[in-house]
């Protein structure tokens, strides 16, 4: 992206420190998880880079629709690119009602459209083989047993599992009710399960043989401490390979699962998006094609058209 020579010059402390002061907007006032963060320092790292020198102030839409055309020449997708324009905007958008930026040369760019992948989900008898539980397992078996027989109970997000302290309130297992916030620092209840409850009875039972005396967490790892999220997801593999699913999976895999498997027994859509913890139901329609077999068959049976002699 050539640049004139009297407009290459090189980035200013000041702009590093608006990004910076954007940030901190973000992590404190706005709250966001630290991984919708980390998202938002890369996407706003490859403006800076890509902007060869530029002051910010000094970007157009034009400038700014290459930097998009070169980053999908790169490979990002085109969902990729929608989240790094959606930083790129909120920048902008701070920086006018802020700091006397005259428009948001981002407001009219789109990214480019890419085929939408569709959420991956176990079968019911996947699940089921996947979540047999062994009553008389050593802890860290109790323990991933426990992890995700909740997040496929509840819909959990990995960040959400993490965070669960072991004499938290917000985990009623009486009740079998789990409170969490997720992302946009958006609070939901969900039901747990009872098999997800009684998985977490044993766990509570065995928790004092591997977690340290002083340690909140309700899921520790090897040292005791609050287990880390790269160390979920091992688990979750490696239970997979012992119980003979072949089939790839991560800790969101049984998120997408609770999601299907409610959404074909109860066709709720609002419901669904409700425990998931969607901003829009747009986000949660993505499952609804996944029950076409269960959509058929509320067509034959109540279209009047539909029915055959």
């Amino acid at each position: 992206m050539p640049r004139p020579a009297a407009e290459r010059i090189p980035a200013t402390p000041p702009d590093h420190a608006l990004v910076e002061q954007y940030l901190g907007v973000l992590r404190h006032q706005r709250r966001l998880s630290p991984g919708t963060l980390a998202t938002y320092q890369h996407a706003l790292d490859l403006l800076g880079s890509l902007a060869e020198g530029l002051r910010l102030r000094a970007l157009d839409t034009a400038q700014l629709r290459r930097c998009v055309a070169m980053l999908h020449a790169r490979g990002l997708s085109g969902r990729t690119l929608a989240k790094t324009l959606s930083a790129w905007r909120g920048l902008y958008r701070w920086l006018v009602r802020h700091h006397g930026f005259p428009s948001n040369p981002v407001q009219g760019l789109r990214a480019p459209k890419s085929p939408r992948t569709l959420p991956k989900a176990l079968s019911v008898e996947q699940a089921q083989r996947l979540l047999e539980g062994e009553r008389d397992a050593a802890p860290p078996i109790l323990r991933d047993q426990a992890m995700f027989e909740l997040m496929y109970s509840s819909g959990l997000r990995l960040a959400e599992i993490v965070a669960l302290d072991a004499a938290d309130e917000r985990l009623d297992l009486r009740e079998g009710e789990v409170t969490v916030t997720g992302k946009g620092s958006k609070t939901r209840s969900v039901p747990v399960g009872a098999k997800a409850r009684e998985a977490l009875k044993r766990w509570l039972d065995a928790r004092v043989r591997l977690a340290r005396p002083d340690e909140r967490a309700l899921f520790v790892g090897a040292r005791g401490r609050r287990i880390a999220p790269r160390i979920v997801n091992v688990r979750l593999k490696a239970l997979a390979r012992r119980r003979g699913v072949e089939v790839p999976i991560h800790p969101h895999v049984l998120r997408h699962s609770f999601a299907t498997h409610l959404l074909q027994s109860s066709q709720d859509l609002r419901a669904v998006q409700e425990m998931l913890g969607h901003s829009s139901i747009a986000t949660t329609q993505v499952y609804t094609h996944l029950d076409f077999q269960a959509l058929a068959k509320v067509y034959d049976s109540a279209h009047p058209r539909a029915k055959r002699k």
